[in-house]
């Protein structure tokens, strides 16, 4: 059974830097490659929102609050999600959770990681 742990996050003053990683364990060789991954974040009182996806073909989606300051990547070989958070802003404050979607429309979700941004 594939789980997936997400790590990176803390506290970092506004205008820093972060990068959030995501690992799927117990799983086959490569299996993120198969799938869409992506991160998403909850702060508190809201709904969880979409920050980036990348599918099988590496096509990436961002949402417009992220564009240009976050990127997403991944290391098939790895089994590894990154997210990479540049500029952070103290709206940026949450917790992000990775996610693989299978092609099969199944989803898998990692447990979160916190991050906050001070001003």
């Amino acid at each position: 059974q594939v789980q997936l742990v997400e790590s990176g996050g803390g506290l970092v003053q506004a205008g820093g830097s972060l990068r959030l990683s995501c690992a799927a364990s117990g799983s086959i060789f490569g299996i993120i490659s198969i799938g869409t991954v992506g991160w998403y974040r909850q702060a508190p009182g809201a709904q969880r929102e979409l920050v980036a996806t990348m599918t099988s073909g590496r096509n990436t989606n961002y949402a417009d609050s992220v564009k240009g300051r976050f990127t997403i990547s991944r290391d098939n070989a790895a089994n590894t999600v990154y997210l990479q958070m540049n500029s952070l802003k103290p709206e940026d404050t949450a917790v992000y959770y990775c996610q693989l979607k299978y092609p099969s429309g199944d989803a898998i979700w990692g447990q979160g990681t916190q991050v906050t941004v001070s001003s």
